[in-house]
């Protein structure tokens, strides 16, 4: 990575309370206090922090690996463990857990592929109705193996509608490292559809903005867009399951963006990181102690429509 440019601290502060929260996470599954499963976005967190102010009121569509996603939309730690723990004051009253949450203009779904067609169908909505939002999808590398994707892609160009598709490609899905199951390339599967394809190797969050700004002005404009981040997973797929060998893992260490931001940014990276650390030991601390939450029908619950 090259130099870095100056961050606002707002930033710094986002990208390690997401860091931080998803650390908590494991620590709480390795303690048993945690049911089910989660996946962290663990080496990802730039990500959904670059693309946050360039999303309006847009509908945002996150994956299995979306904490960072929701963090990066709402800033709501507390209504996030509350509902990943099923504690009082989740997001969605505890019974969607991590993966499977909705909230103003967000969806987020553990089953592959799943929420392109969706975002499509959101995407036409906005464009026949003259609203000035676009609907982006989070997936990975792995996803496009799905044959969801490529319908919603052929839809998409044939209809113009405001779609953008942000690839993560952390180079494995679950344990199958990419080369063993994706054949030629992502962009020139988008092309093949007639979809610009942008790529992106830093980790450089106001370089990331720069770069994106004008293409997500374009997709606005009913010109569906495929961006690619080249990025890392850091943690396991799952709290737990990392079948990759110890050089992998050195590998990616090597290649996250914290070492490099603590490096650029010294004091102010490590006085964040430490607030962010007792934030989220407070929280956990907050979370625990309340009673479990209690789930009742409401008008919410009905469907996305209300806020499309």
């Amino acid at each position: 990575m090259t130099a870095l440019t100056k961050f606002a601290d707002k930033d710094l502060e986002l990208l390690l309370l997401i860091r931080n929260f998803e650390l908590a996470l494991l620590d709480l599954f390795d303690a048993g206090k945690l049911n089910g499963t989660t996946h962290t976005c663990l080496g990802q967190e730039y990500v959904p922090v670059a693309l946050a102010p360039l999303l309006r009121e847009d509908f945002v569509f996150s994956n299995h690996r979306g904490h960072g996603h929701y963090l990066a939309r709402f800033e709501d730690p507390s209504g996030l463990l509350a509902e990943i723990m099923g504690r009082e004051g989740a997001v969605c009253s505890g019974v969607g857990g991590s993966q499977h949450i909705y909230r103003d203009g967000y969806l987020s779904t553990g089953v592959q592929g799943q929420s392109l067609p969706v975002a499509v169908g959101v995407a036409l909505h906005y464009r026949r109705t003259g609203q000035d939002r676009i609907a982006v999808v989070h997936i990975g590398d792995g996803t496009w193996g799905e044959g969801a994707v490529y319908e919603a892609l052929n839809m998409a160009r044939l209809w113009s509608v405001p779609l953008l598709v942000v690839v993560e490609h952390n180079g494995i899905a679950q344990s199958t490292p990419t080369g063993a199951q994706l054949a030629g390339t992502i962009e020139d599967r988008a092309g093949s559809f007639g979809i610009d394809h942008y790529e992106l190797h830093t980790a450089d969050i106001n370089v990331i903005r720069a770069e994106l700004g004008p293409v997500v002005a374009e997709v606005r404009r009913g010109a569906p867009a495929v961006v690619q981040f080249h990025t890392v997973r850091l943690g396991p797929h799952s709290k737990g399951d990392d079948t990759r060998s110890a050089e992998e893992l050195s590998d990616v260490r090597a290649r996250e963006w914290s070492a490099e931001y603590a490096r650029w940014f010294g004091d102010q990276f490590d006085a964040a990181d430490a607030r962010q650390r007792e934030r989220v030991a407070g929280l956990v601390a907050d979370v625990s102690a309340r009673p479990p939450s209690v789930w009742t029908a409401s008008p919410a619950a009905a469907g996305l429509g209300a806020t499309l």
